[in-house]
């Protein structure tokens, strides 16, 4: 697959706590993590805030995520200036923290893991100035998003792995040759040969479920979007029915579909965002997809993560299942 882009554009590095010995022996030692899965804590100075490093931020950090339809950012920002950065702040999940100094020795971006908590993601951005520190900020966007995301990511598998449904990862690997991991919650709904459905359904009205399904590689090039939503609407319409007679689920031709070419942990696949529907029926909601061939190349295989949360915002429900897709495991 030509153009890959890495998901994983974290920039590295090595540090030490000066508190600490034993890597693993620190990390045991630390405190959980605070705050809000989908929250970042931005250390910076009022006047900055205010200003146009502030601006940029919110402008990267808060921009609205464009695969809702509801207007949500894509984090919700919390801002400390650093007199105020206290234990309460230091234990945050995610914090971008800005030091500007003239007396700065290095300037530039460092990425931390787990300095006051864990499982914890610090991002500083050192500068001599406030232009600096916006010039540094605006060459790393996507590195910064990317190490928030992923960090996002990790926490969800990490909490499935703790308790894993493991009959279900078992019961996709035997018709699949592989499995995403999936939590306690989580039920199977229809197993085919070649089509699964597994949902967590709340009493609630609120649904966040993943369908794998499989199907020979065809011909031409089977990673365009046409190609993608033309098979998952062929899937679609046979196995997931809507409540009522000639209701099936599809995807809305009202939105745009978004094809990102991603390598992640050596598996190289086509993630597809788009917006469902059922027809002939009022219900939606957003769906991500990854797809990419078998271990033999002969079929392709499909992960598929929707959520239906009519009554509530949808940012952070897609992401919870969206990463379960990310714990793919081929069958040992």
């Amino acid at each position: 697959m030509k153009g890959i882009k890495s998901l994983l554009l974290v920039f590295l590095a090595s540090f030490a706590l000066a508190s600490c010995g034993n890597g693993n022996t620190a990390k045991a030692l630390l405190p959980k993590v605070s705050g809000k899965a989908g929250e970042v804590v931005v250390v910076i100075e009022k006047a900055d805030w205010d200003g146009a490093l502030g601006n940029e931020v919110r402008d990267v950090l808060a921009c609205e995520c464009d695969w809702l339809v509801q207007s949500e950012p894509l984090y919700s920002l919390v801002n400390v200036p650093p007199g105020g950065f206290i234990d309460l702040f230091k234990y945050h999940r995610n914090i971008v923290a800005f030091n500007i100094d003239p007396q700065i020795v290095k300037p530039g971006l460092v990425y931390k893991t787990d300095v006051w908590a864990n499982p914890q993601v610090v991002l500083q951005i050192s500068a001599h100035s406030s232009d600096e520190a916006l010039e540094i900020f605006k060459e790393n966007e996507e590195v910064i998003v990317s190490s928030i995301e992923q960090a996002e990511r990790d926490r969800v598998i990490h909490n499935t792995m703790l308790y894993e449904q493991r009959d279900l990862f078992t019961t996709v690997c035997d018709v699949m040759g592989g499995s995403p991991h999936f939590p306690s919650g989580y039920r199977m709904k229809l197993k085919k040969d070649d089509f699964i459905w597994i949902a967590d359904e709340k009493p609630n009205s609120l649904i966040q479920a993943v369908f794998v399904y499989k199907y020979p590689v065809p011909e031409g090039d089977v990673f365009t979007a046409d190609a993608i939503i033309a098979k998952r609407n062929e899937f679609l319409k046979a196995n997931v029915p809507g409540m009522f007679e000639n209701t099936y689920m599809t995807t809305s031709d009202y939105f745009p579909i978004t094809v990102e070419y991603i390598k992640y942990k050596g598996r190289e696949f086509a993630q597809t965002r788009g917006f469902w529907e059922v027809y002939n029926d009022y219900m939606g909601g957003p769906f991500v997809s990854h797809t990419f061939y078998n271990q033999d190349g002969s079929e392709m295989i499909v992960l598929e993560a929707f959520v239906y949360a009519p009554k509530y915002d949808k940012r952070q429900y897609l992401r919870q299942v969206e990463s379960l897709l990310y714990s793919f495991e081929w069958k040992k």
